[in-house]
């Protein structure tokens, strides 16, 4: 449900954050929570400023009000995707294939719901992430949640 949820939320508002010249990277629906999260990623080459989240913010409130997707009190959060950015598509996993990420499944796939690794391969099925010295397919309907780890600079 929360993923049907998450697909009709960013149909409605993809429109609004590129209207603003923004990208709608992805977005998390969390509602298991009291009140129910929203959270809205945006993207630009240039980079984003808290200013534009507010920006962004404002319309994407302005629609939900209207629109009333989300029945109840809910909180609306919309940030970058950051260095740590989640992945939500086929195509953002291929824009960073050979880079490490962490992968949270929603059950168990080969015994284990957590990894950690090099994203080695995308294809229609799923992603192939080489981690302890093994390499796994995980299938998209099962990544609960993908983020790429934080590259790590010599010396630090």
């Amino acid at each position: 449900m929360a993923l049907e949820k998450s697909d009709a939320l960013g149909a409605m508002l993809k429109p609004v954050v590129e209207s603003l010249g923004f990208e709608l990277w992805g977005l998390e629906y969390h509602s298991g929570s009291r009140p129910v999260v929203l959270r809205v990623y945006i993207d630009h080459p240039d980079g984003v400023t808290v200013d534009d989240c507010g920006d962004v913010s404002e319309q994407v409130s302005a629609v939900l009000d209207v629109e009333e997707p989300i029945r109840g009190d809910y909180t609306l959060e919309v940030s970058s995707p950051g260095i740590e950015r989640p992945l939500f598509t086929e195509a953002q996993y291929r824009q960073y294939l050979g880079s490490d990420l962490k992968v949270r499944l929603a059950w168990p796939e080969h015994g284990r719901r957590n990894y950690r690794g090099r994203l080695l391969s995308v294809s229609d099925e799923g992603i192939e992430v080489e981690g302890d010295g093994e390499s796994f397919l995980l299938p998209f309907g099962a990544i609960a949640r993908a983020r790429l780890l934080e590259p790590i600079e010599p010396g630090r």
